[in-house]
């Protein structure tokens, strides 16, 4: 699907341009372009970034491209290419899955390519595009950050969410520890390793974009992408804060198992330490020896229960005195 508006220098407005429309807005250096490319097919993908743009080999090859592609920008002198990744929305931990974002920046114009049908920074900055002038006002690198800052905010929620739960889980460990609190803990360490893995590329991005002296991008905007750069440095600290917590709440789950386990083989030891008496006596006296005094007494039976009793209740009281229960 191709998605297009374009704002002419006269103040109108056009959406669902052709591929003619495209090529002669792109022609107008001050009007702004914005194409979005979702999930294209291929006659859609080649006829706008290889036949109207005329982007780089190496950028096309890098849209096409399926499985993760670390996030990083290149200058091609006439545009900026920038690869980013935006989280799917109703993560649930287990593993993090992002979608990749393709993002054109030249004088005039914003391209945006992604694989998936629904980008939800896309759509959420084309529905504002409309209502908010500065948008399309300020220039194509204002647009750029608009989708940059979108995409960014998306990361805060589920930051927050796993904020959240790893403090439950903390609390779930010390109470009553398991193997799918053990699991859960092992899922939030995977997605905040891949989290880390995309927010540290993304950051040095933008970054750059805020500092580095690129062609399309002038002083007033670059304030704006360091409010983004800004959002990226809290989230990588929440980031490192929550892997922390979570290296510490494994830590505390073997530990209590280990501790469980503990007393469980305490409480086995002393059992056993007790009866280990008993049971050489029972072997004594039921060895078949015809000359044994003791098996001729009437009192031989309830005698040797009476020394079962006095050796095992010995025995806790001696364990009981010295702490081991």
């Amino acid at each position: 699907m191709i998605r297009s508006i374009y704002f002419a220098p006269d103040s109108t407005v056009h959406t669902n341009l052709s591929r003619q429309n495209i090529s002669d807005a792109l022609q107008q250096p001050k009007g702004l372009l914005w194409v979005s490319l979702e999930q294209p097919t291929p006659d859609e993908f080649w006829g706008v970034l290889r036949d109207i743009f005329k982007f780089h080999p190496l950028a096309i090859e890098d849209c096409q491209s399926i499985g993760y592609q670390t996030p990083k920008i290149d200058d091609f002198g006439q545009y900026l290419f920038i690869i980013v990744h935006a989280i799917r929305p109703d993560q649930n931990f287990q593993t993090l899955e992002t979608m990749e974002l393709d993002i054109f920046l030249g004088s005039n114009y914003v391209v945006t390519h992604s694989q998936n049908d629904k980008m939800p920074p896309i759509d959420y900055t084309w529905h504002r595009i409309h209502r908010d002038e500065r948008l399309h006002s300020n220039g194509s690198d204002f647009l750029c950050h608009a989708i940059l800052d979108a995409l960014v905010d998306d990361y805060m929620p589920l930051i927050d969410q796993m904020a959240e739960e790893i403090e439950e889980l903390e609390d779930r460990v010390i109470a009553r520890p398991n193997v799918a609190t053990l699991q859960r803990i092992l899922d939030l360490k995977h997605t905040i390793m891949s989290l880390r893995r995309i927010v540290g590329p993304q950051r040095e991005i933008v970054n750059r974009l805020s500092r580095d002296d690129f062609a399309f991008i002038d002083r007033q905007s670059r304030i704006y992408f360091r409010d983004v750069y800004d959002h990226l440095v809290r989230i990588q600290d929440m980031s490192e804060t929550i892997r922390d917590i979570v290296s510490s709440a494994l830590d505390i789950y073997l530990n209590s198992t280990s501790l469980r386990l503990n007393e469980i083989m305490k409480a086995l030891t002393i059992v056993s330490t007790i009866f280990l008496p008993l049971t050489f006596l029972a072997g004594v006296y039921g060895m078949n020896f015809k000359y044994m005094p003791e098996l001729s007494m009437k009192l031989a039976y309830p005698a040797v229960w009476i020394v079962f009793l006095i050796i095992a209740i010995g025995m806790l009281v001696f364990f009981k005195r010295r702490g081991w229960f």
